[in-house]
């Protein structure tokens, strides 16, 4: 068995493209966070590091996994 060539590449470029995902993510959160009930803010900053935790694992699991055709 042999590792996933496409699957290599999709999450080559995600890995690139994460990064810029969390920066944009992160500058529409400080733009509305003061606009929003406090309930509300806590839940969008929870759900954005879940997000982000969730893909940076998912990210790593995925790379190392293929290369080592697991």
């Amino acid at each position: 068995v042999l590792a996933s060539l496409p699957l290599q590449m999709m999450l080559y470029f995600n890995v690139y493209y994460f990064p810029v995902w969390c920066l944009a993510q992160g500058m529409m959160l400080q733009l509305k966070y003061h606009l929003l009930p406090q309930h509300y803010q806590f839940l969008l900053v929870m759900a954005f590091l879940i997000l982000s935790l969730a893909e940076g694992s998912r990210l790593y699991l995925g790379y190392v996994g293929n290369l080592q055709e697991k």
